[in-house]
């Protein structure tokens, strides 16, 4: 394992800016950028339009993901993973991608309210109008019931980043 390989993950409500972000650290670090959103859109075009759908279709693409990921990392390549390690267990998925081939990572805070989360979405629904059946408010309130904020207990390498920073 190349020891200069890292992996890139990010947490954050739906509207912080991960996506934003995610594609800063990959031009800033030199790294492979992975979004979740496009793996999910080209393998699964026009199927999801409800959050269980996410969910099923998200849980379908990460053998292939893993493999890719790791293969990546051992090459020496550092990854960005614009996925949501949103939850306990989300986080637990993406840090073992990188703990199963010893591989550091980080994993972004995006510390950004609701206000600000739900503006942002606002904006985004005009911006992109396909998204607009899921870029809502009463989505935003749906996934945000099942966020977790990271535990010490987690131990893992987090990096907060203020709600400035994250401006889109």
């Amino acid at each position: 394992m190349n020891s200069k390989a890292q992996l890139f993950l990010f947490c954050g409500k739906m509207g912080a800016g991960k996506s934003t972000y995610s594609q800063v650290i990959a031009k800033q670090r030199q790294a492979v950028l992975l979004s979740e959103d496009a793996w999910l859109a080209a393998h699964y075009p026009h199927q999801i339009t409800k959050f269980n759908d996410y969910i099923h279709y998200s849980n379908l693409i990460k053998p292939f993901v893993k493999q890719h990921v790791q293969q990546l990392l051992s090459l020496g390549l550092s990854v960005v993973m614009d996925f949501p390690a949103n939850t306990v267990k989300q986080r637990a998925w993406l840090v073992s991608l990188a703990n199963e081939i010893q591989c550091e990572h980080t994993l972004f805070y995006l510390q950004v309210s609701d206000e600000v989360c739900l503006s942002r979405i606002a904006k985004r629904r005009l911006a992109q109008p396909k998204r607009a059946h899921f870029d809502t408010p009463e989505v935003f309130h749906q996934v945000t019931q099942y966020f977790e904020p990271p535990k010490a207990s987690e131990q893992l390498a987090v990096e907060d980043v203020a709600e400035s920073s994250t401006a889109i």
